[in-house]
């Protein structure tokens, strides 16, 4: 066997040691590299690894979540289309969530421009509840993120609604920071923006964001402390 490719016998595929990036780690360029040749395996570990944190992203930056599933859909053939073409300048993550953020802006668009022009007719309730069912319980759920084990519900849905709100520039970099917990590099990458431009699209997320939980607020639950000092800062 070549030196240059080595084994990994827990998912039964091999990756080229001699790639080399100052991006991605060794477990990235396996599995890259097990994606790149076609491995069944490496595209449920890719799955696994990045189907719902991806879909966890992209309800939060669509207008219409529920349309999130169909998103995440387009995300990851992307991905695996394009992954031929990743040189590993940034991290596996980070060119995934630049795809999800994408794709989320793309669906804003189209929706804008054709979605709210059609005339839309209700469907049984039945049929409703199955399609909703169909496309989302595909998504296996590892448990809950740590977004979710911090606040209480209430908080969570305050948050949540409060954040649909939020202009989407300012909300994608919010929702990077502050829900995602990465760091201003990467969110510049992810948006391809400035670090300058990434702290300002953050601080004007927190304020929108502050005053429209005071405004939902006023008859409902306190914030977790943890957010009170997030958007205060």
């Amino acid at each position: 066997m070549n030196e240059a490719f080595v084994a990994d016998t827990t998912i039964g595929f091999q990756f080229d040691a001699g790639i080399t990036s100052t991006g991605i780690s060794e477990d990235d360029r396996l599995l890259l590299q097990g994606l790149r040749t076609g491995e069944e395996a490496a595209y449920e570990v890719l799955l696994v690894r990045f189907e719902r944190p991806v879909f966890n992203l992209v309800s939060r930056l669509t207008d219409d979540p529920a349309d999130a599933a169909d998103v995440v859909q387009e995300v990851f053939l992307k991905v695996f289309r394009n992954v031929g073409h990743f040189r590993g300048d940034s991290t596996l993550k980070t060119w995934i969530y630049r795809i999800a953020v994408n794709e989320s802006r793309n669906h804003r668009r189209w929706f804008g421009r054709h979605r709210r022009q059609e005339v839309c007719l209700e469907p049984e309730p039945n049929e409703a509840h199955s399609s909703a069912h169909s496309s989302l319980d595909r998504l296996t759920d590892p448990g809950p993120s740590p977004f979710d084990l911090t606040l209480d519900h209430e908080t969570q849905a305050l948050i949540e609604a409060a954040l649909s709100d939020v202009n989407p520039k300012f909300r994608a970099a919010l929702i990077l920071r502050e829900i995602e917990g990465l760091g201003y590099e990467e969110i510049a990458e992810i948006l391809e923006i400035s670090l300058g431009t990434v702290k300002s699209r953050i601080l004007r997320g927190r304020e929108a964001l502050r005053d429209l939980l005071a405004k939902r607020l006023k008859q409902g639950a306190p914030l977790h402390p943890g957010w009170q000092e997030a958007v205060a800062e």
